[in-house]
């Protein structure tokens, strides 16, 4: 006959399944929130009626989605300035140039109110180093981030700790097909954008421990921030024919005294081939 157990037994018995039944439940609870808001977590999508400067960061895919926002920005009047930022692909180019020629076709937009920062930067951080002190420099008040909705968070949250109280910073989800929020677990891209967004959330933090408030005087970028303007006459130069005109004038007198004297070289040389001839013919 098999002994029965003593209470002490029963009740470590209970205290076990207890613990275990908790455990699965703090389980699927962590499992549910990690499925349904760690995907929102990742991302800031504000509201906002006007902005000062509009900064399309690096890395929007062959959609174009970023600058496609921003030209709706400007052509609807929510947007004083836009900012196009864009590294170098290969040789002199950089994805700024082929941004900037895109978003000028999309609108008859002020060339004076479009600037691009042509840049080396390997990452957002390093992007934040370049244009905060400019965006400083010139007095921006609200600025809007676009970048990938996985990284607005992180992406604020960089700009906030290196800028300080000025400017306010805004970030927006484009809603574009790679990432959703709510669904991030179906697919493939998805998950891989939601692993990298934690990824570099965590790291971004680690980053930033010594990071102290830019200023205006803080950047050499100054000079690689132009406007769309002074790009287009860097990349078309005009010919001011009419400096060039004194010099043509100068070169046509130069020539004319050379054929002038060219042409007496000549006469001379013939006047001599007849004097001879004739003096060959008297002998």
């Amino acid at each position: 006959m098999s002994k029965l157990p003593t209470k002490k037994q029963i009740k470590k018995k209970q205290i076990i399944l207890s613990a275990l039944v908790l455990t699965a439940i703090f389980s699927v609870i962590t499992f549910y929130i990690v499925m349904t808001q760690s995907g929102h977590w990742l991302v800031d999508d504000d509201d906002f009626d006007h902005v000062n400067w509009v900064v399309v960061l690096d890395g929007q895919t062959a959609d174009m989605e970023r600058t496609d926002y921003a030209a709706e920005l400007m052509a609807s009047g929510k947007a004083d300035s836009v900012l196009i930022l864009g590294r170098r692909t290969f040789r002199n180019k950089t994805n700024a140039e082929f941004y900037l020629d895109d978003f000028m076709k999309l609108g008859d937009f002020d060339s004076n109110a479009v600037f691009i920062a042509r840049h080396d930067d390997p990452s957002t951080i390093g992007e934040a180093y370049t244009i905060i002190p400019w965006l400083k420099k010139h007095k921006a008040d609200t600025v809007l981030l676009l970048t990938s909705a996985a990284s607005t968070h992180r992406v604020k949250n960089i700009f906030r700790t290196l800028s300080g109280d000025s400017p306010v910073y805004f970030t927006k989800d484009l809603h574009h097909f790679i990432y959703n929020a709510d669904s991030w677990y179906t697919s493939r891209e998805s998950r891989k954008e939601w692993l990298r967004g934690w990824a570099a959330l965590l790291v971004s933090y680690y980053d930033l421990l010594p990071a102290g408030n830019l200023t205006a005087t803080d950047s050499f970028y100054y000079k690689p921030i132009i406007s769309a303007k002074e790009f287009e006459s860097e990349s078309n130069p005009v010919v001011d024919l009419q400096s060039l005109l004194p010099k043509v004038q100068e070169k046509l007198k130069e020539t004319s005294a050379d054929t002038a004297k060219a042409d007496t070289t000549v006469k001379d040389t013939v006047v001599k081939k007849d004097s001879t001839a004739k003096d060959s013919t008297t002998k």
